[in-house]
Formats: C-alpha cells, structure tokens, sequence
C-alpha cells in the first residue's frame, strides 16, 4: 500500500568539477537538512557529483564500484531515507551516460533513468554546447516506486519534450523528477513556465532540484546556473522555490489526495484521443 503522504527534500547545490568538494556539499546539506525533518526521499540536481566547467574537457565517467557510492549508501542507511542523485557521468557497459542514480535506506545502489535528450545548443551570442560528445542517449523512460509512490524521471533538457512527460501521464505517475542545471538566459525565460505546464498536464507533482550560483572550478573554470529549485503540485501550484543563490533546500509534503482531487475534477486520461506515437 502506498503511503497517503510524501516527503520530499529537494535540494540545490553549487556543484564544481572536484568530486571530493560535491560529497562534502551534499553531505553538509544532509546534515542540514535532517537537523529538524525527516523527509523520506532527499532529490539532487543534475551533474550533483561532477560539474564540466570547461566546454570540451574530458568528464570522468565512475563506475558504481566508487568509493563515493559507498559513502552515499552510508548516508541514506544513516539518515533512513531515499537518495535520489539527479546525474552523474556513469559508466555503463563501457559507454558514458548521464544517469540517474537511487540510493534506497537499505543502502541499495541503483542506477535509473539514462537522459535521453542530449543538450546540443547555439544560443546567439555564446558558444556552443554539446552534450552529446561525451555522453550516449539514453534510450528508454524509467518510472521508480518509492513507498508506493509512483515517480518518472527527466533530467533538465528533457523538459522541453512533452511526448516523454505524457508517456508518465499515460501510466499515471504521482510524481516526475527534473534535475537540472539551467543556463540563466533559458532559466530566466522558460524554467518556470515548462515545469508547470509538465505538471498540469501530467497531473502529477514536479520536484525539479537545480545547480543554482556561480561555479568555480578547481582548474580555473567558471559556469553560471540558474538555480530556482521548485516544486509543483498537479494544479500546478508553486509548493516552494529557492530563490536565494547557491546551495540551499525547500521540504516539501506530497498528498495523494491532491493528486485525486486534480484528477477528478479534470478526467484527462478518458478524454486523450491521440495514440502514443
């Protein structure tokens, strides 16, 4: 039986190309975090391990033999919660991904959702991006079940492709998380706007956990992301925001009930008239 209720920490973080400076991050804002909650599922932003701040630089891809699992899996049996890293550069089968990772409270590691859209970018006035020379597509959406919570996965850019956010709705998905790490020109245009309307249409909550300030390397690189970690409920109602720069993390209470409440007074999955394609 899934429980009536949800707790979620979502948590932005200042993520660097310094691996052993993103652990102590995300182990401080752990600490922080469960100082007064208890949330039963803790989200990171995308690239939470490892940030490229050097357009072309190679990335390192781990294995889930790291070290640095161990010690996550340590924290998620320590705080009795749910881990959900939004990505890291995983090597799977010989190939780099930019993969989801679920570290559960018994300390189980398991690698989830593999981003299927690669940002591969020309923004007038600034350099190219392109995800897609380090990292494969993924191949296939990932739905989680976390205390009989149903959860799809996304990971940033896939927010801009609606086909992937109604398969989630077509299955009924009570919760879709988008771990990010926005550029601010696209931040301040569209972050907001795209993750409400993938709420409203999927009925569902959004919890999308951002990289937010301004990253400085550790070989002199620089980045600026847009941060604005949020949460949506399925009226596409704003439950909290981070608004502030740099690291931080809203609590946030998911209801079932809400969700049935939504969906009831608008039945959209008995008025769909397009097949998937």
């Amino acid at each position: 039986m899934s429980a009536a209720e949800l707790v979620i920490a979502n948590v932005q973080m200042t993520s660097i190309d310094d691996v052993d400076t993103n652990l102590m991050q995300m182990e401080s804002l752990l600490e922080r975090v469960f100082e007064k909650h208890q949330p039963r599922l803790v989200t990171f932003p995308e690239n939470c391990l490892y940030l490229r701040l050097t357009e072309g630089e190679k990335i390192p891809g781990f294995e889930l033999s790291h070290s640095l699992f161990s010690r996550l899996s340590e924290l998620s049996v320590q705080y009795k919660t749910y881990l959900h890293l939004g990505s890291v550069p995983l090597l799977i089968e010989g190939h780099l991904y930019n993969s989801s990772v679920l570290i559960t409270p018994s300390g189980q590691v398991q690698p989830t959702y593999q981003k299927m859209h690669l940002f591969d970018i020309q923004l007038e006035g600034q350099k190219a991006i392109r995800e897609s020379d380090a990292f494969r597509h993924g191949q296939k959406p990932n739905i989680l079940e976390v205390d009989g919570w149903r959860v799809g996965e996304a990971i940033c850019y896939d927010v801009r492709f609606a086909e992937l956010f109604s398969q989630y709705a077509r299955k009924e998905v009570d919760l879709i998380l988008v771990p990010a790490a926005f550029l601010v020109k696209t931040g301040e245009a569209h972050w907001n706007i795209l993750l409400r309307a993938r709420a409203i249409e999927s009925q569902s909550y959004v919890v999308a956990s951002a990289q937010g300030g301004t990253h400085r390397g550790v070989r002199g690189g620089t980045r600026e992301t847009y941060g604005h970690s949020i949460s949506i409920d399925p009226w596409g109602n704003i439950l909290g925001e981070i608004t502030q720069s740099g690291p931080g993390f809203v609590i946030n209470t998911l209801s079932r009930q809400q969700i049935e409440n939504v969906r009831k007074q608008i039945p959209m999955k008995y008025h769909r008239r397009l097949p998937v394609g």
